[in-house]
């Protein structure tokens, strides 16, 4: 057997300069001096026969070396902390799971869901249990799975990371709605509200999430078909605050059913009736490819997979 002397520190120096951009941030993350970050990344880099880093400016970039290299030691140092947690008799502990979900489902779906599914197995847990839950758009949770940031991703976008394998899961209804007032104004009255047509639909102010977001990505594959452009939007970082300003009658949103169903419920908003197709969008667990799923992880999917709409 070839005897190894990489060690895993040296990994773990290494995936912290690269995260951190200096040895300086990376020797903060790490507990190390920057003088010691930086004799183990030289180390590591002798021992490899290639520099890994290029430095632009007081900044370190990976190089091509560098990019080939962090998924691999990334996944190394996720075996070892799932090994660790074993050796300690926690690996099935909820506090060994990190789940992220995209804005609409942490916030509408994943409470309900773990209140469902899981609050008789978390109660049966240690006192001592912590579990770890990252809400984000769907770009940022991508890129915690990919970086072993996260154990498993719920998200509302596609995912195109080749590292990440993505399964399809739910299925979320995109609805356009507006306050009572201006959906009266666009659907009068008499008989049954006529459907809205695509030029109508065109002159309107549109209420958008931000580039990067699951909701966004959704929004734009279904409606700039039909609209061509946005001719009067306005960008908000969250759904709720987009249903808010359409329930103020600040313009048109499409919003998943699960954001506005309380708001139509209410009559604070109206599902306007368009000659648009129906909006339905697929929603996906991720997962790293090269993850070693512990016991927990793998009845966490199993029973999110079991959900499957």
């Amino acid at each position: 057997m070839t005897p190894l002397h990489l060690t895993l520190r040296q990994l773990q120096v290494f995936t912290a300069v690269a995260q951190g951009g200096s040895t300086a941030a990376a020797g903060a993350a790490i507990g190390l001096s920057q003088s010691a970050t930086s004799a183990a990344l030289k180390e590591l880099e002798r021992m490899l026969g290639a520099p890994l880093f290029d430095r632009v400016g007081k900044r370190l970039q990976l190089n091509s070396s560098g990019r080939a290299l962090l998924p691999r030691a990334l996944s190394l140092l996720d075996g070892a902390a799932s090994l660790q947690r074993a050796a300690l008799g926690d690996q099935d502990s909820p506090g060994a799971l990190r789940i992220g979900a995209s804005t609409t489902i942490g916030n509408y779906v994943l409470p309900r869901w773990l209140s469902l599914h899981w609050a008789p197995w978390y109660a049966a847990q240690p006192p001592e249990w912590h579990a770890q839950v990252m809400i984000g758009n769907t770009a940022e949770i991508c890129r915690a799975v990919a970086d072993f940031s996260l154990d498993v991703g719920l998200i509302e976008g596609p995912c195109h990371d080749p590292l990440l394998q993505a399964r399809p899961w739910l299925r979320d209804e995109l609805l356009v709605v507006a306050s009572p007032r201006l959906a009266g104004q666009l659907q009068p009255q008499g008989g049954a509200a006529p459907a809205v047509p695509v030029g109508v639909l065109r002159q309107q102010v549109w209420l958008l999430r931000e580039a990067g977001s699951g909701t966004r990505v959704a929004t734009d594959h279904e409606l700039l078909p039909h609209l061509r452009a946005y001719r009067r939007s306005i960008e908000l970082g969250n759904s709720e605050a987009i249903k808010h300003a359409a329930a103020e009658g600040l313009g048109l949103a499409c919003l998943s059913e699960w954001v506005v169903a309380d708001g139509i419920k209410s009559g604070r908003l109206t599902r306007l009736a368009t000659t648009l197709p129906r909006m339905l969008r697929p929603c996906y667990l991720v997962l790293h490819r090269h993850k070693q799923l512990t016991g927990a992880l793998e009845r966490l999917t199993a029973s999110l997979m079991q959900s499957v709409a």
